[in-house]
Formats: C-alpha cells, sequence, structure tokens
C-alpha cells in the first residue's frame, strides 16, 4: 500500500502502517465525503461495496447524521461502544485538522477483547 492515498486532498497522507492496523479506520472530508478506509473498514462494510468516494451521510440515520454534523461544526469528540455480531466495539469519532481547520472526520473502530481489563491510574 502507498503511503500517498490518491483519493486524500493534495499534502495529506496517512502512514503504511494505519492500512494493516487490526481496528477499522475511516477519514471523510468536511462534505462527509469518504477519503480513506484502511483494510479492516474495507471489510466491515463490503457489503456496500467500493464506498470510497461516497457520501457519508448516505450510510447513516438521521440522528448519526446529526452527530457528525455537530462534530464537523464544533470539533467535538463522539466516542461510544456498541455490541455487534457478539462483539463489544468501542467506536471513536474526531475530526482531523488541516492548517488548524476541520477538515473531516475520522473513526476507529476497536474490538474490545472480552474481559478486558481496566486500570485506575489515577
Amino acid at each position: 500500500m502507498n503511503s500517498m492515498i490518491e483519493s486524500m486532498p493534495e499534502g495529506v497522507t496517512l502512514p503504511d502502517w494505519a492500512w494493516g492496523m487490526e481496528c477499522a479506520v475511516t477519514v471523510c472530508d468536511r462534505e462527509g465525503k469518504i477519503l480513506y478506509m484502511n483494510e479492516r473498514s474495507r471489510e466491515t462494510f463490503a457489503r456496500h461495496g467500493d464506498i470510497i468516494g461516497h457520501d457519508l451521510f448516505s450510510y447513516h440515520p438521521p440522528r448519526a447524521q446529526e452527530m457528525i454534523r455537530h462534530m464537523l461544526a464544533t470539533g467535538d469528540t463522539n466516542a461510544y461502544t456498541i455490541s455487534k455480531q457478539g462483539r463489544r466495539k468501542l467506536i471513536f469519532q474526531t475530526p482531523w485538522r488541516k492548517e488548524g481547520e476541520i477538515a473531516g472526520l475520522v473513526e476507529l473502530s476497536i474490538v474490545l477483547p472480552e474481559g478486558m481489563p481496566h486500570y485506575d491510574r489515577g
């Protein structure tokens, strides 16, 4: 995988290591156009075919669309857990910036191991 993803805006690159991560990485621009999906993200959404270049909003219900618009407008982060196909996942959505301005969103979807420990370090 080339480190310069052709569908990314000029000057924006993703490192090769993002491709093979054991979590799904999906990136969109400020208008919701899907720019990048790593290997795990493509596997997760394979039933939709190749959706790079598609409108992210068309794959989300109205409530999620509102949250996406809110994050793009305010720079807020959204994080939550879900259960899907018998596995718990952490969904972490946060804006990415170019020259200090919100340029889009990144979503990480991470499978949480069963019985994952929690440590209080403070």
